[in-house]
């Protein structure tokens, strides 16, 4: 059954040098909900802050489940600390669309979210099955309208920081820490802007990357009741 553009079900060959497929076809059972989810979220189901009608630097990020030996995992990294922007923060693999990726109402998310991850983590794209493309989101900080690309890594490859300038350190966390109660917070920052957090190890998940996990969960099913009263201050250069 062939689908639309990042519509889900089914499968959409993309034109281009470098073909590329998006589809829902022979995911894991566990993963189907993220994918069903996919196909009816609208965008302020997602976030408050939407793009504008004009303006903003087209970006994208992949969003990559995977299944490890203790189940499946999510794969994020720490941002180098020297970047202009979002500097040390864990986020998603991604960047901003490059003119080589295409069309950003066509498939150059997609493009750009998989080459940004082979440039960030060196992980191979070939290995990845991309099932679905979220609604556009806004950054008001940088200024980045965000198109959020679902994908299996059906054939893990490894991974780890390509250039330390950019990023400080690749890893997987697993699902079953992210939707535990106590791994979850909400973090305030000096502005009074409160979001979800994640503690992972030492470090926070706040913020973009943050808000639209919180979505995922919540909206596959996956996520556990949690205490919003439980409140993560983050220092003002955040």
């Amino acid at each position: 059954m062939a689908s639309t553009y990042g519509a889900g079900t089914g499968e959409t060959g993309i034109a281009g040098a470098a073909a590329v497929t998006v589809t829902a076809r022979g995911l894991p059972e566990w993963l189907e909900p993220v994918e069903r989810a996919a196909r009816t979220v609208e965008p302020r189901q997602l976030s408050r802050f939407l793009p504008p009608e004009t303006g903003g630097r087209q970006s994208a990020v992949l969003i990559l489940f995977g299944e490890g030996a203790r189940g499946p995992e999510l794969l994020l990294l720490e941002r180098a600390g020297g970047l202009r922007s979002h500097a040390g923060q864990l986020s998603f693999p991604g960047g901003a669309l490059d003119p080589e990726d295409g069309d950003p109402d066509g498939d150059g998310p997609v493009r750009a979210a998989l080459r940004e991850a082979e440039e960030e983590t060196g992980l191979d794209p070939s290995g990845v099955q991309v099932f679905g493309v979220l609604p556009r989101l806004y950054i008001p900080v940088s200024g980045f309208v965000v198109t959020p690309v679902l994908g299996w890594w059906r054939e893990p490859s490894p991974v780890a920081p390509v250039s330390s300038l950019e990023t400080a350190h690749v890893f997987t966390v697993l699902v079953s820490h992210l939707t535990d109660p106590a791994h979850r917070a909400m973090a305030v920052h000096p502005s009074g802007h409160r979001g979800p957090a994640f503690q992972v190890g030492t470090a926070l998940v706040w913020g973009f990357t943050a808000g639209v996990i919180d979505r995922i969960l919540h909206y596959a099913g996956w996520e556990r009741p949690w205490d919003r009263d439980r409140e993560v201050p983050l220092d003002r250069h955040s």
